[in-house]
């Protein structure tokens, strides 16, 4: 599938209803999300046939562009359960067999029953903001218990160096493979623009192979 066909059919997908701010919740836009997920296709043949989990996956644009693009199984997880029947709208009206929905707490200890399980791990995680501070860092870290091979999640570029510093201290390996823009609408009262544009780093975190 093409990079445009990918972002046409994430375009069509619907997104949060009533977006709620202590879980962080923003649309990943569809041009971020196709370009990431094309990426990871391209580059490391990540997603076709493999056995892939969304982490916090909201209404699913990272879930439903991964199950376009081939996936064996797509895992879509998140803790809001109205969050999630949007997703399970998406996958039936993108007639969709390849997506498995599941509510639950991505930082649950339960999910540890699925040690090294994942070929592959998909996050844009919380940013870490207001109320939450950190729980960025705890998805990155669930994401790598999870996973036999990489994790790929959106960060803000402004926290790389932070992430270079966390990836060191869990023993892994962890390289930028895209910087992107993110066009942020205004989705929340306090906002005082209608977008801004945040810096946007593509990560690849892996195990270090001993």
């Amino acid at each position: 599938m093409k990079l445009k066909t990918l972002e046409g059919h994430l375009g069509s997908i619907s997104s949060f209803s009533k977006p709620k701010i202590q879980l962080e919740q923003y649309e990943t836009p569809p041009h971020i999300a196709a370009v990431a997920l094309y990426t990871i296709q391209t580059q490391y043949s990540s997603i076709e046939d493999k056995l892939v989990l969304d982490a916090g996956c909201g209404p699913g644009m990272l879930t439903v562009g991964a199950a376009l693009l081939g996936a064996g199984t797509v895992v879509g997880v998140d803790i809001d359960d109205s969050a999630m029947e949007v997703l399970k709208d998406n996958i039936e009206d993108m007639e969709l067999a390849n997506i498995d929905a599941v509510l639950c707490d991505f930082l649950s200890p339960n999910l540890l029953k699925w040690n090294n399980y994942f070929d592959t791990i998909l996050m844009n995680p919380p940013f870490g903001t207001k109320n939450n501070v950190g729980i960025d860092m705890k998805f990155l870290k669930m994401g790598l218990d999870l996973t036999s091979d990489s994790v790929f999640s959106l960060h803000k570029s402004s926290t790389r160096l932070h992430i270079q510093k966390k990836v060191k201290e869990w023993d892994a390996k962890g390289t930028v493979i895209a910087e992107l823009k993110y066009n942020l609408p205004a989705t929340y009262k306090f906002h005082k623009q209608q977008t801004r544009d945040i810096a946007v780093d593509l990560w690849r975190i892996q195990h270090l192979v001993t």
